[in-house]
């Protein structure tokens, strides 16, 4: 593993700092830029919700760093969802049946947590670091498109957080958003996007 900068160290240290006190933060992820919060802490997820306009009917992604992570937020890794992530060339997240140790609040109405391990160096730090899943959904208000780089996020969104995080700021936009897979018990399963 590659040691991080020093200046990606200085962003973490102080996104984890706010995440840890309950704040909201804009960071890079391994798809798009996102918004994100500890993901138990309730009041915080309810405000990423306010942050983005977006109704609490509609659930938001989790973001993982391991295995040993993701194994401790759902109830059941099926074995199929083992060799996804395993063979998964872009990032994927995967809707769980069973959410545990999260804020209620992201759960989806049938109990369901929708999860992505991400591999790329950045944000797999900050959740290390954190010690905790991070609520991971689009720098955007809900209903307008996702920015593909930071340049795109509203400036409005910018002041509403507690931290925006400093690294990667300048690089190319991203290809997009995660393919989106729901795994039912059984393993069996169905493209979302």
């Amino acid at each position: 593993m590659n040691p991080l900068p020093d200046a990606y160290r200085d962003d973490i240290a102080r996104a984890v700092e706010t995440v840890r006190r309950g704040g909201v933060i804009i960071y890079p992820t391994d798809t798009i830029w996102g918004i994100g919060c500890d993901a138990r802490n309730s009041e915080a997820v309810r405000r990423v919700f306010e942050i983005k306009h977006r109704a609490d009917s509609k659930a938001l992604i989790t973001l993982v760093d391991s295995l040993a992570a993701l194994e401790r937020t759902v109830e059941e890794v099926p074995e199929v969802a083992y060799q996804l992530i395993e063979a998964a060339v872009n990032p994927i997240t995967i809707i769980y049946d069973c959410a545990r140790d999260v804020a209620p609040e992201l759960r989806a109405a049938d109990g369901s947590l929708a999860v992505r391990l991400t591999r790329e160096p950045f944000s797999a730090a900050l959740c290390r670091a954190c010690r905790c899943p991070l609520v991971s959904t689009s720098a955007n208000i809900s209903g307008r498109p996702a920015p593909l780089d930071f340049g795109g996020i509203d400036p409005d969104l910018l002041g509403a957080v507690d931290y925006v995080c400093t690294s990667r700021r300048d690089e190319p936009p991203a290809a997009g958003a995660s393919s989106i897979i729901k795994i039912s018990a059984g393993g069996l399963f169905k493209i979302i996007r």
